[in-house]
């Protein structure tokens, strides 16, 4: 088996601060830094396109740029790299969602892939003109990929929903190749939606005795829908030559956090509806005391940023080691992020990689000649 690794694109804009916000919270002063011009997205994204990272994820919300129309631009910078685009499918209809993704594969080789986001936050929703409550979005949100597949699969659709209704609709082009659902969600009903429609259930990074829980609860449904699933984890890394580097730098990066802007965003996090920000707020509890939540898993992102709060911290064996923790527990797919996403996407690509390359668990996906090239691991 080979992982595979995906980078992120900071459409909310990119530091050697983090760049806090996120879940309905306005992104932090510090994204102002390195502002998210397609320039400087499209030098992340050449770098990772380089270092072997298959994909790119770019977020969704208020607080970021729009993913469809930064990646179509980004795209044309890059050659192989996949784009990872977030969207939420109740700001669009399903018809004009499908053909999107229909136009995009066509114009990019077939580099997108799709993260469906719900949304969980009602009263950023409610900006967009959608005023469902949590558990009609996702039921929505079921609705919505059921009609896309099938236009996907070339059929006429003629579907009236609880929320959704379409009449004779149809893709004149499919998308060659259809491009693979991303999902992700904690609450009951998420887990009945991936079940049914995705083809890659993430988790953001708890520690793994939680994510073999979510992977155990997600496969038992899938079984029940005669189905079976990828996993993957969101995660930021920071990793070094050495341990005592990489926690120099998580401690910089926290005393970067002054207190104010703590409770501010921790306030605005604390209304989420999302369980899965819940679950991330409870890794921390505020605090920045006991922020190690497992060996090398650190919860201090998540004083200040929404969504993924955890980072792998440590030299780049220790990074490795962790990740073939995550691994066996049924972990195939690895999106993450760090800041600056320019330079850190070098330090996990020249760092770790290597060293799971020559491990036998990942390969350059340009093919063998690369793969090679990254067995003998940069010296520490």
């Amino acid at each position: 088996m080979s992982l595979t690794f995906h980078w992120f694109l900071p459409t909310n804009g990119d530091s050697r601060h983090v760049v806090g916000g996120g879940h309905g919270t306005p992104a932090t002063a510090s994204g102002r830094d390195r502002p998210p011009t397609v320039a400087y997205l499209s030098q992340i994204a050449r770098a990772a396109e380089d270092l072997g990272f298959v994909g790119a994820l770019t977020p969704t919300g208020a607080w970021c740029e729009d993913a469809w129309l930064t990646t179509a631009m980004v795209s044309q910078n890059t050659e192989r790299l996949k784009f990872l685009v977030a969207f939420r499918p109740g700001f669009v209809s399903p018809t004009l969602a499908a053909q999107m993704a229909s136009t995009f594969q066509r114009q990019t080789g077939g580099r997108l892939l799709l993260n469906v986001v719900t949304g969980g936050e009602s009263h950023e929703q409610r900006a967009y003109g959608d005023f469902l409550d949590k558990d009609d979005r996702y039921r929505r949100t079921g609705e919505f990929l059921e009609i896309v597949r099938q236009l996907w699969d070339g059929k006429t659709v003629d579907v009236a929903g609880e929320h959704l209704r379409v009449e004779d609709a149809k893709l004149a082009r499919l998308p060659d190749p259809v491009p693979e659902v991303y999902f992700g969600g904690s609450s009951p009903i998420a887990g009945e939606i991936a079940a049914k429609y995705v083809d890659v259930y993430l988790t953001w990074g708890e520690p793994p005795a939680q994510v073999a829980e979510k992977i155990a609860w997600i496969r038992g449904l899938a079984a029940k829908e005669g189905r079976t699933l990828r996993f993957g984890i969101r995660l930021h890394v920071i990793t070094r030559d050495t341990s005592a580097e990489a926690w120099a730098e998580a401690n910089r990066l926290l005393e970067g956090f002054d207190s104010e802007t703590v409770q501010s965003v921790q306030a605005g996090l604390a209304r989420s509806e999302s369980e899965g920000q819940q679950r991330m707020l409870a890794l921390h509890g505020g605090s920045r005391d006991g922020l190690e939540i497992h060996p090398n898993l650190w919860a201090g992102i998540g004083l200040v940023r929404g969504g993924a709060g955890t980072a792998l911290v440590g030299s780049h064996e220790e990074v490795a080691e962790r990740i073939k923790e995550y691994a066996a527990l049924g972990i195939e797919e690895f999106v993450l992020s760090g800041y600056p996403h320019l330079e850190e996407a070098y330090w996990f690509g020249e760092g770790v990689l290597p060293r799971l390359a020559a491990e036998g668990v990942w390969q350059h996906p340009v093919g063998e000649q690369k793969a090679s090239e990254a067995q003998v691991p940069f010296a520490s």
